[in-house]
């Protein structure tokens, strides 16, 4: 019976493209057909226990049996088998819309809010899970010179991740409103690659806040190599404790930090920002964001990637902040930006394959790779996507048009285009 449910759900979610199973008892399954455009995959299971794990819990089970070994890859990779079956059910697709029972909601709720805490101690357990595990592998992931672990910006085609993370840089800078001497807090300033940027591009002053000692480390580093230790300092520190010194700051900044925060902090987020902010000042939040209603966190990313770890949907984001009074005076949805910039992590990762399983082992390298599979298929079909919201705290702080976006935006690209020529 069994095995009987399990050939039916797959053959439920397979339809277009082709996925061949090989059971630990030699048995095989054929599922779709070849279609282009949908990959064409074959695995095999090396035990009979990997079908009641994938039913139980389909991402977790997938993901620890293939870093386990007992899902086997015979052809295609695993960025091929996630996008083979997430491809087949994307998150447009209509159908009928179920209010889940009554049991469900109360016990996703629970497990939503049991996880969802972030205090301070926990919040540097969680930072230093997935942040000091070592330089060296993101140093083999990233755009070298910036070293941004978030979502870049592709306006154009055929643009390399580089020149993408430096539009990004840009478009962020543009909606910031810079002018020389003003000063700028970077809440989540990973390895420095936006401070970095924003001192040298506007001649501003920057403080980036961290919690990870490795980032840390590096930042100070590279801002010292870049020429920019008067105008750009780093400090290990979590910004609730910050926000209880009573400075403030002209303009804020956070990039892919407020994935870390979780719900129940989130109202306590936009009330420090909005305390650390002066009366004119503006801020630009960057976050990975839900296209949706609000969710859950999956068990795998929950367990292996980012502990307590949350993305937010853009209503329980705006209903947080509007409790400060933060006006939210531009919003913008990326849609598939993500999904280039994770193909391209996940093409340096295969290219450097052996670097990563010397510093680490096989097994890190499997589920690495898996979860950038996954999170590549979350933004290519499934429900993900990113948010850039604009809060100013007066109305009057900004010009009324957006023009004076595209227009810095423009500048700072053509100052980039004549420093590499």
């Amino acid at each position: 019976m069994a095995t009987r449910l399990f050939d039916k759900l797959m053959g439920q979610m397979v339809r277009r493209g082709r996925l061949e199973i090989t059971f630990a008892d030699g048995r095989h399954l054929t599922l779709g057909q070849l279609e282009p455009g949908f990959p064409d995959v074959a695995v095999r299971f090396t035990d009979d226990k990997v079908p009641r794990d994938l039913m139980l819990d389909p991402r977790l089970g997938a993901g620890e049996a293939y870093m386990d070994g007992r899902i086997v890859l015979e052809r295609g990779g695993v960025m091929e088998l996630v996008q083979l079956v997430q491809s087949n059910n994307p998150w447009e697709k209509r159908g009928k819309l179920v209010r889940p029972s009554l049991l469900r909601r109360i016990r996703g709720r629970i497990e939503f809010v049991a996880r969802s805490f972030n205090k301070p101690g926990s919040a540097r357990r969680n930072v230093a899970h997935h942040y000091d595990i070592g330089n060296d592998l993101y140093k083999l992931m990233l755009d070298p010179e910036h070293m941004q672990y978030s979502c870049a910006y592709w306006p154009e085609d055929g643009m390399t991740l580089e020149q993408a993370q430096e539009a990004k840089l840009a478009h962020i800078a543009a909606k910031l409103a810079l002018k020389p001497g003003l000063t700028v807090l970077d809440i989540g300033c990973g390895w420095g690659g936006m401070a970095i940027y924003l001192a040298r591009k506007a001649d501003v002053q920057v403080l980036g806040i961290t919690l990870s000692k490795e980032q840390l480390e590096l930042a100070e580093k590279r801002a010292a190599a870049a020429g920019v230790s008067d105008r750009v300092k780093f400090e290990l520190v979590d910004y609730r404790d910050l926000a209880q010194r009573g400075k403030t700051f002209d303009r804020i900044v956070s990039v892919g930090m407020f994935e870390h925060v979780g719900t129940p902090q989130y109202e306590r987020f936009f009330r420090d920002c909005a305390s650390l902010m002066k009366e004119d000042g503006v801020m630009l939040l960057h976050t990975i964001g839900r296209m949706g209603k609000p969710g859950s966190t999956d068990a795998f990313t929950d367990k292996y990637v980012f502990p307590g770890g949350y993305i937010p949907a853009l209503s329980e984001t705006v209903a947080a902040s509007e409790k400060s009074r933060l006006i939210a005076s531009d919003v913008e949805t990326l849609r598939l930006h993500y999904a280039k910039t994770l193909r391209e992590w996940y093409r340096r990762c295969m290219d450097h394959r052996d670097e990563i399983t010397a510093i680490f082992d096989e097994r890190f390298f499997r589920m690495w790779t898996f979860y950038l599979a996954g999170s590549t298929a979350a933004f290519e079909t499934g429900g993900m996507c990113n948010f850039q919201i604009q809060y100013i705290r007066n109305r009057h702080a900004l010009p009324l048009s957006r023009d004076y976006i595209m227009e810095a935006e423009k500048a700072y690209d053509a100052a980039q285009s004549q420093a590499a020529e």
